[in-house]
């Protein structure tokens, strides 16, 4: 299972990736978006998670940059059920490439993926602090339920509330009140 896009390419993390895993999603900026990454990420916090059987339904794959010199590891997006079991995309940034659309680009890669193995009406959430996957998930065309999830977070220590996205017909007939709802109420990340 890879994707190359125009910037990236993406595939299964091999247990050689471990130490720049390690550096790139220890950064406790990145895992404090995450919830199911603990804190601090250490070297068997990667082998484990490297060593972790792929599903073709559900592709979990690093990017790294393709252009510009030795390929750098730039982030991570993957596929995996929720609690009720339905498809959920999840991706994360290295802070040195964040703003520059490259979760924008694997996330539609992995989805695209995804679908062509049968994968439909998939769902994503975003922790209420973190506008700028907000912003990611309307580009690949995910649309605020209305409806806010606690989720527990291992870097927090805490549940914090997520707004919950969703693609498919359900919608494409909703108007996104998300920007409306919070607008610039919602603190940024840091």
């Amino acid at each position: 299972m890879f994707a190359r896009t125009p910037r990236l390419l993406l595939r299964p993390g091999w247990m050689e990736d471990a130490q720049a895993l390690v550096h790139a999603i220890g950064d406790p900026a990145v895992i404090r978006n995450l919830a199911r990454v603990p804190s601090p990420y250490g070297l068997d916090d990667a082998h484990a998670y490297l060593a972790m059987p792929q599903h073709p339904r559900q592709p979990r794959l690093l990017a790294f940059t393709r252009t510009q010199g030795a390929p750098r590891l730039v982030g991570g997006c993957g596929i995996h059920l929720s609690e009720t079991g339905t498809p959920e995309l999840g991706y994360w940034i290295a802070r040195p490439y964040w703003g520059l659309g490259f979760a924008t680009e694997a996330a539609r890669a992995v989805m695209a993926m995804a679908r062509a193995n049968g994968v439909r009406d998939m769902r994503a959430c975003h922790f209420v602090d973190n506008r700028a996957s907000g912003n990611v998930l309307r580009k690949l065309g995910f649309r605020f339920t209305g409806r806010i999830e606690p989720r527990y977070s291992l870097a927090r220590g805490a549940m914090v509330d997520c707004l919950l996205f969703e693609e498919g017909e359900a919608a494409r007939l909703n108007d996104d009140p998300a920007m409306d709802l919070y607008g610039d109420a919602l603190p940024v990340a840091a």
